[in-house]
């Protein structure tokens, strides 16, 4: 039986993941495979290639065709070159390793703790008018005169931040 070891595509469009599998040349590319000996996804930076060199180097002796994909990938792999006998080829551009998230979430809440803690950097305009309005009419009603003087002081203070709080205590009056 005459076997190739070619590139069973999956994935979806535009987005091709591939297993590199030995099949009966006959085959369809995605049909039937004797064994997966490895994957290629070319879309990830750098391509991610994973070869089982072992099973590679049997097939190969025992005279299945690499498909020129397949022989492209095993250059870079160094598994060509191994089979041929020859010198090995540069090592393969690997991935970084993602940094670990608990990590890196722990980091984080360490430099948070070591952070000051300080008030908001904008402060609250319209709060103190509604403060000053709240505690007015809830002081002694029987003591009006005085209340209303006490109330107009502040609001004299916030007069030029809010001219709607002393259009608010006027009708109070």
């Amino acid at each position: 039986m005459a076997t190739k070891i070619k590139l069973m595509r999956l994935g979806k469009m535009r987005a091709p993941y591939y297993r590199i599998v030995v099949a009966d040349a006959r085959t369809k590319r995605d049909g039937r495979s004797i064994e997966t000996i490895g994957k290629y996804h070319p879309k990830e930076d750098p391509s991610y290639i994973e070869v089982d060199s072992e099973r590679a180097q049997y097939w190969l002796g025992v005279g299945a065709q690499p498909t020129e994909a397949v022989a492209a990938i095993f250059r870079v792999t160094g598994d060509w070159q191994k089979f041929k006998g020859e010198a090995a080829p540069p090592p393969m551009r690997v991935a970084e390793p993602k940094p670990d998230k608990k990590a890196l979430y722990e980091a984080a809440v360490r430099a948070g703790m070591d952070e000051p803690t300080t008030e908001a950097t904008t402060a609250k305009k319209k709060a103190a008018p509604k403060k000053a309005a709240a505690e007015a009419p809830a002081e002694a009603p029987a003591d009006a005169p005085a209340a209303d003087a006490a109330s107009e002081a502040p609001a004299a203070d916030a007069a030029p931040e809010a001219p709607a709080a002393d259009a608010a205590e006027k009708p109070a009056e």
